[in-house]
């Protein structure tokens, strides 16, 4: 992609319109991450807020919190790597042509 920076310059106001619309639409974004093969499940939003959070009667042992705490820990890692995946797709459908300049990955 040739770079003309005037073309930039045009786009800029568009692209910051678009980056304003993305971070409004960011606590509609939701990922679930899920641990323990689904026993516990934390979901969070695009502003990584934690909207959910499940966990399966067999997990609660009193004589075992610290499993449990790990688990609830890996459920919310996952989502924050599946959030932040589609956040970065959300982001280059916002981006426009410049898009095409962002990190792939």
């Amino acid at each position: 992609m040739d770079l003309n920076p005037f073309e930039l310059m045009k786009n800029m106001k568009g692209l910051q319109e678009n980056m304003q619309k993305m971070q409004e639409n960011l606590p509609k974004i939701t990922a679930t991450g899920s641990a323990g093969a689904g026993m516990v499940e934390v979901t969070i939003n695009g502003k990584f807020v934690v909207t959910d959070v499940k966990i399966a009667k067999e997990m609660v042992d009193p004589d075992d919190i610290g499993t449990l705490q790990v688990l609830v820990a890996s459920a919310f890692n996952d989502a924050s790597n599946k959030i932040q995946e589609k956040i970065k797709d959300e982001g280059l459908k916002y981006a426009g042509p410049l898009g095409s300049l962002m990190p792939q990955g």
